[in-house]
């Protein structure tokens, strides 16, 4: 274990806050906490966890670190979208089941519990609470997991730099549709109280 951390870069302090979270719930309740930013960036969990404030993004890279750190391999997964911004989540699985922790300015597009059989069950999982500001229903594809370590030589748990190189390779992997193009025709907008329960707490831009 002593090695794999080295390798990892965290230093000891930070391995000691992130094994305290214990849980992929603790993860996401850590999660809940941070302050969501708009910042045009691309911390590393390190720097996350130094700032304290994340947006889902960055907040998806951090729950892959802490999910690694406590046991778990860690994966992330991008949902597409169209006339609307992508959602990067980390998933995870237990007793076969798919979860997902997720850093959001949208209510309903954060955590999910492990009861999902398949990765399409977890991604269509998102889809009524994943809109635009005109009301929209945007959620269209997702990607298959991606695992982290394919960055490990990057640095990407403790680098200064921004970690724009993981969303540049998300955008060159294939995804799987979540609807056909005659039901994304037929799509209905999101009612207004739904909207705004949706919105609740959301973090906008100041002018």
């Amino acid at each position: 274990m002593a090695n794999q951390e080295n390798s990892w870069g965290l230093s000891p302090a930070e391995i000691r806050k992130l094994r305290g979270l214990k849980t992929p719930y603790g993860i996401q309740r850590a999660l809940d906490v941070m302050p969501y930013h708009l910042a045009d960036s691309a911390w590393s969990p390190r720097r996350v966890l130094r700032e304290n404030t994340s947006h889902c993004y960055e907040g998806a890279l951090f729950a892959a670190a802490a999910l690694r750190v406590i046991g778990y391999p860690p994966l992330i997964l991008d949902l597409e979208a169209e006339h609307d911004t992508d959602h990067v989540i980390a998933v995870y699985q237990i007793d076969g089941h798919w979860g997902a922790l997720a850093k959001s300015n949208y209510t309903g597009c954060r955590y999910r519990e492990p009861v999902y059989r398949s990765l399409r069950e977890l991604a269509i999982s998102y889809f009524d609470t994943y809109f635009n500001l005109r009301g929209e229903r945007t959620l269209r594809t997702f990607s298959r997991p991606v695992h982290m370590r394919r960055f490990d030589s990057l640095q990407w748990m403790i680098t200064e730099k921004p970690v724009w190189f993981v969303a540049e390779y998300l955008l060159t992997i294939s995804h799987t549709p979540l609807i056909t193009r005659a039901q994304a025709k037929r799509l209905h907008r999101l009612d207004g109280r739904s909207f705004r329960a949706g919105c609740l707490e959301r973090a906008a831009q100041k002018d």
